[in-house]
């Protein structure tokens, strides 16, 4: 029988989950396809959430289409606030929370990645902090905000490229920001320290105050405030605080199916299927051949290549060198983080405007990042330098 009379499941409507769909259209009009959302199921830009509080977006309107219009447009079956409990991988059925169950020929897991919250919260505290992942996520945060009369002080915990994105975002929105962060430097994992000293520099001079190379010790309510405690034993006083300290594939319901899991996501071949046949993965939740990326091109060119797939012509995918575009205008940001640790790192550059070329012992570029005026750069750099995943 051909796959179009098979149905699909894919199991998250992000934008890995709703640009699969789409690919999948492009080649496939036919094949019955269902998605499963935790939330709403509404269409948006993730990329998007971290710029819509300077541009004063609203939930309402960074949702491209509802899940409605979604299933309408698309020609699928669209369940919205629906939990996956269990993948039953020997009936090919999946289990509801409500106990409905949904048969499937092909699966998909497109289920993302969560929060990663380093420490307990404080039951008074829940409703004054606030992780951003998804448009509910930015729903939540944005109301909280909109009750704050003028200027909120907020505390975003982490200095990683989100906690970078919403602290320029919220600074340009006209909110009081403080980052805290036990790095010596923004963005670690993007920037060699002298880039991110030129980042952070960018950002104090704009207003934005940095508390970095600390650790939180305590946090707490205060009268009406967020008091958190430092440990060089300063407090820092807050109406709203973000958790922007990393993220975690979401691999339990994989793990839970016998499907190969760990820390670095649901484990995939090249043509994204899991240690179970008829079931693939893609997207943040996903680790392929080795490599977890969390970046938008990595996810368009897996549901580009698994589209192809799931229509009949087995497909692998490639990363080219996608360097990451990072959203601080306050200083432009590019960086193509190498794979594996550089020999050294040749950097170039003063003030705010650095190039900085990773290389290996033979002096191979393996990475680079870049600063201020030095961006126009990306475009060179990124043909010299070697696939993510060639």
């Amino acid at each position: 029988m051909h796959a179009s009379n098979h149905p699909l499941v894919i199991v998250g409507s992000g934008m890995a989950g709703v640009g699969l769909v789409r690919a999948l259209r492009k080649l496939d009009t036919q094949r019955p396809i269902t998605l499963v959302s935790r939330d709403s199921g509404s269409e948006y830009s993730k990329p998007l959430l971290s710029t819509g509080f300077a541009k004063g977006l609203s939930p309402e309107s960074l949702a491209v289409r509802s899940a409605f219009d979604l299933a309408t447009q698309l020609d699928i079956d669209v369940l919205p606030h629906t939990s996956v409990t269990t993948i039953n991988v020997a009936q090919r059925t999946l289990l509801f929370a409500d106990n409905r169950q949904q048969a499937y020929t092909d699966l998909v897991l497109a289920t993302g990645a969560a929060p990663r919250v380093p420490f307990a919260i404080p039951e008074a505290l829940t409703s004054r902090l606030f992780t951003i992942n998804d448009l509910d996520d930015y729903h939540r945060f944005h109301t909280a905000l909109s009750q704050i009369n003028g200027s909120a002080r907020v505390a975003i915990i982490g200095a990683g490229l989100v906690g970078c994105e919403f602290a320029n975002d919220l600074h340009a929105a006209g909110h009081q920001v403080r980052i805290i962060a036990p790095e010596a430097a923004p963005l670690p994992r993007l920037l060699p320290p002298p880039l991110g000293k030129a980042l952070g520099n960018a950002f104090v001079e704009a207003g934005i105050h940095l508390e970095l190379g600390r650790t939180i010790t305590e946090l707490a309510l205060s009268g009406n405030d967020v008091s958190i405690r430092l440990d060089n034993a300063d407090t820092v006083t807050a109406d709203i605080v973000l958790m922007a300290t990393g993220l975690v594939p979401r691999i339990e319901l994989a793990q839970r199916a016998g499907i190969h899991a760990d820390d670095s996501g649901i484990h995939v071949d090249r043509t994204l299927q899991t240690s179970q046949p008829g079931i693939y993965a893609l997207g943040d939740a996903a680790c392929v051949d080795g490599v977890n990326a969390m970046y938008v091109q990595p996810l368009q060119a897996s549901a580009k290549a698994l589209a192809a797939t799931l229509s009949g012509t087995p497909t692998t995918v490639s990363f080219g060198a996608w360097p990451v575009i990072v959203k601080t205008p306050l200083l432009p940001v590019v960086a193509l983080p190498p794979l594996q640790r550089p020999a050294r790192w040749r950097i170039e550059g003063e003030e705010h405007n650095f190039s900085a070329l990773a290389e290996d012992k033979d002096g191979r570029l393996i990475g680079f990042a870049l600063t201020g005026s030095c961006v126009r750069r990306k475009v060179e750099l990124s043909r010299a330098a070697p696939a993510l995943l060639g």
